[in-house]
């Protein structure tokens, strides 16, 4: 007789790079011996996000007809009774509990497994305390709360002894860690910890920024210590101060304006990236045109362009919206002249030489981010020093 055939736990993580991060503890938890489940790390962040959950769920039962399905994440917290009703979910499981162990009824591991991908997720910070009117996010999420300087260094250490090169510090806020630990230490004392700790750790880097939290010694590493990388990702929406103000964000223009000539100055190859929302309510052509022109004045290289989305019992939602034809037309727009952008960033890297860490599917990233076609036998989690040809469609190679 043959032997039955064990089927290992599947995580399926959708949206931010910290649910990422909490997909690989899951995965971590549930182990080999959990038995046939699936879990749908969801996401809620726009309407689009909730419709690409329901179809992860469609596709996971049809791929695992036999399979437990179990979804968490922040759909299954805001949308909770939608998500259960769907006929191919077996249960939720609250987002505060998904790193629970004891709620999935296994042993907490000492360590965590070899990373799925050669860099580490480590969710240091989760939950938010602001209130930006187009953002639903808070109600999944709950309020800001900090692993503690020893916890973060804990999970650094056993992601290093897995074999993590790049260690990826990422949150809901980011930079408003430590705000709810005695004493209110800043990101920047944590980043400083860690590298002090880990001196064989080479690249860290981090998931979006409000840059209007930026603490002082946070910019010198960012602008200074090259086991930071050069590549900030800030958490924008705008780049027009009345619309800036509606959407209840707390820096101007000027402000991010300022922050990215003040890195530059320091560190001119430092790559920016940035979150811009087309179509807020409200948006006139003049607003619209503001956004267009700081993805120039900024230099964003690495945009993430969203279609403004109302999601039911968010302030946003009640004010006067655009069509979608005029929403989906200004997101066009801002993707193009991002893609401009960043045409003409990675043609100036062509005759560089970038370490690169090299990913599995034959595709690597250097320091700042930028997305490197490599040599054929290039082994995944090596850093490789690579000089730039050319760029194809949309990578260097």
């Amino acid at each position: 007789m043959n032997a039955p055939q064990t089927v290992s736990p599947l995580v399926i993580s959708l949206g931010c790079r910290l649910n990422i991060a909490e997909s690989e503890a899951m995965r971590a938890m549930l182990g080999e011996d959990a038995g046939d489940i699936v879990v749908v790390n969801s996401c809620a962040v726009t309407n689009e996000a909730v419709r690409q959950t329901r179809q992860a769920i469609r596709r996971a039962r049809r791929a695992r007809p036999d399979a437990r399905l179990i979804v968490t994440g922040c759909a299954a917290e805001i949308e909770r009774e939608a998500i259960a009703a769907m006929p191919e979910v077996d249960a939720i499981m609250a987002n505060a509990a998904k790193l629970d162990a004891r709620r999935w009824n296994v042993p907490a591991a000492d360590t965590p497994p070899p990373p799925q991908r050669t860099r580490a997720f480590i969710g240091v910070q989760n939950g938010c305390d602001h209130a930006c009117t187009f953002c639903i996010i808070p109600q999944g999420r709950g309020k800001s709360r900090s692993l503690t300087v020893a916890e973060v260094l804990r999970e650094v250490e056993g992601h290093l002894i897995a074999g993590a090169k790049e260690i990826v510090f990422t949150g809901v806020d980011l930079t408003s860690w430590g705000q709810d630990i005695s004493n209110t230490p800043r990101l920047g004392s944590l980043i400083e910890a860690t590298l002090n700790e880990f001196r064989e750790l080479s690249r860290l880097r981090l998931s979006s920024v409000d840059g209007v939290e930026i603490d002082a010694a946070l910019f010198d590493l960012l602008a200074g210590e090259k086991r930071v990388m050069p590549h900030v990702h800030l958490s924008l929406q705008h780049g027009a101060d009345l619309i800036l103000k509606r959407m209840k964000r707390r820096h101007s223009r000027a402000d991010a304006v300022d922050l990215v000539a003040r890195l530059k100055a320091r560190r001119p190859d430092i790559a920016v990236g940035a979150d811009l929302i087309a179509g807020f309510p409200t948006e006139s052509e003049g607003h619209h045109a503001d956004n267009l022109s700081i993805i120039a004045q900024c230099d964003i290289v690495h945009g993430h362009v969203f279609p403004f989305s109302p999601r039911e019992g968010t302030p946003a939602a009640r004010m006067p919206q655009h069509d979608r034809a005029t929403v989906k037309a200004r997101a066009a727009e801002l993707r193009a002249a991002v893609a401009e952008r960043r045409a003409d960033w990675l043609t100036s890297l062509v005759g560089e030489t970038l370490p690169v860490l090299a990913e599995r599917d034959g595709t690597g990233y250097g320091p700042n981010y930028a997305r490197v076609k490599l040599p054929d036998g290039t082994r995944a989690g090596e850093i490789v020093p690579v000089r730039v040809q050319a760029v194809e469609e949309g990578m260097l190679r």
